[in-house]
């Protein structure tokens, strides 16, 4: 949902950035990793201790990076598949440092008994599942099947996860984090089970095929 808006911030709003970042001779994978190692330290720094505002302003001024190197590869003309690879592998790491962080806050003297260990496990889930939705689509995709589609993409979980605990912990309302883990674990949930379907019945189909015309599936001679 939120990709609709890329062209405007990587156009209008970033451009300045990435004209000083080539004319400095600063590559976009150098811009991708030091954007990353941002977002792990305001997550991984600042949320353990309850500081959550102060986390997702840190996240947030290096998190634009992931829109910046992009703008940055194609203005130079340097789009490559070990750019996408690099950058792919690096918003693993962002993804888990922000719900990790979030777990270590819950896990904290922040919160005693039940509720901690409660949303521990709901930040952990929201964790998993969403590294799951991306493998799901980039093992479909290697493997010749689409795997698109679902609900909550990551931009749109990022921005969700960073605006509510920002809120929350600027106005003091736990209960705005607490709504949107449990929102994102649905939602991530059901974008898994859609994949997971969406490339059964393509496999199935598939399978059916080369059962039907051996000559043409993947173990037939030549293939």
């Amino acid at each position: 949902m939120l990709d609709r808006f890329k062209d405007f911030w990587q156009g209008v709003v970033l451009m300045p950035f990435v004209r000083l970042f080539i004319k400095l001779g600063i590559s976009p994978d150098t811009v991708t990793f030091v954007g990353t190692l941002g977002v792990v330290a305001g997550a991984l720094v600042f949320f353990p201790r309850g500081q959550l505002l102060v986390g997702v302003l840190v996240i947030t001024a290096f998190v634009f990076s992931d829109l910046v190197d992009g703008k940055m590869a194609r203005t130079l003309g340097r789009s490559s598949r070990f750019g996408a690879f690099w950058d792919s592998t690096l918003d693993r790491i962002g993804d888990g440092a922000i719900f990790g962080g979030l777990a270590l806050y819950f896990a904290g003297s922040h919160y005693d008994g039940g509720v901690g260990y409660l949303y521990l496990c709901v930040t952990l889930w929201c964790l998993v599942m969403g590294s799951v939705t991306s493998y799901a689509r980039a093992r479909a995709e290697s493997l010749g099947m689409d795997a698109k589609g679902g609900i909550a993409e990551r931009a749109d979980r990022t921005v969700a996860i960073l605006v509510m605990t920002g809120l929350a912990g600027w106005f003091d309302v736990p209960i705005l984090l607490y709504v949107t883990l449990w929102a994102l674990a649905a939602a991530t949930t059901y974008t898994v089970v859609f994949r997971v379907l969406k490339v059964y019945r393509q496999a199935t189909a598939l399978d059916a095929l080369s059962t039907a015309n051996p000559d043409e599936g993947p173990g037939a001679p030549g293939a």
